[in-house]
């Protein structure tokens, strides 16, 4: 019986957190400012310039200047990235989630969307790159920039009807669970340096 309880219980609360995530859905990308379709595209595309960028330009730094502790902080962010890439992937094909669009035909998708939905993987790498930067320099004026990006890249992604709430809200941890896992294996492992 007690089964039978949580069972049902269990059911319940998946279909209010489904209603939940698409009625949210709903009223950002139905209800939305079609003035500003162009500008959250941008922000969107700029997810894989600004994470392949970042990284490298950090890394020449470092060799151009023969400077060991930029170079690490280059290849942490990078290690960052891939380990946030394949945990991404993994999600994805072993949750199989249908993006919104294809569920529900009032949501109007405006972006180009790849494989499955759940988690987004523009959310997870813009976090994951605002996070591993963050914690590389960990200034006001580095953080507060980098935050407020991958913020605007998740948004744009349920703006654009590609993502459900709950796919950026995952992509979203799992790009600062990658970038912390990567920083402590490093601390760990690669004898980083005091203060990264």
């Amino acid at each position: 019986m007690k089964i039978i309880s949580l069972s049902l219980l269990m059911f319940s609360l998946s279909l209010s957190a489904q209603n939940l995530d698409i009625n949210v859905l709903r009223k950002i990308n139905v209800d939305r400012n079609q003035k500003l379709d162009n500008t959250f595209k941008f922000i969107s595309d700029s997810d894989t310039p600004v994470i392949f960028a970042g990284p490298l330009s950090i890394l020449a730094v470092g060799l151009i200047r023969k400077d060991k502790l930029t170079i690490q902080k280059g290849l942490v962010m990078t290690g960052t990235l891939c380990l946030n890439g394949l945990l991404t992937t993994g999600l994805k094909l072993s949750v199989n989630r249908l993006r919104p669009f294809v569920t529900y035909p009032e949501i109007q998708k405006l972006d180009k969307a790849g494989s499955y939905s759940f988690p987004s993987g523009h959310t997870s790498s813009a976090f994951a790159f605002a996070t591993s930067v963050s914690l590389a320099y960990p200034q006001w004026y580095v953080v507060a920039p980098s935050f407020a990006w991958a913020s605007l890249v998740g948004y744009s992604r349920m703006h654009l009807g590609v993502h459900y709430p709950s796919d950026v809200l995952v992509g979203a941890l799992l790009g600062i669970g990658s970038a912390y896992l990567m920083h402590l294996i490093s601390k760990k492992y690669a004898s980083v340096y005091p203060g990264y």
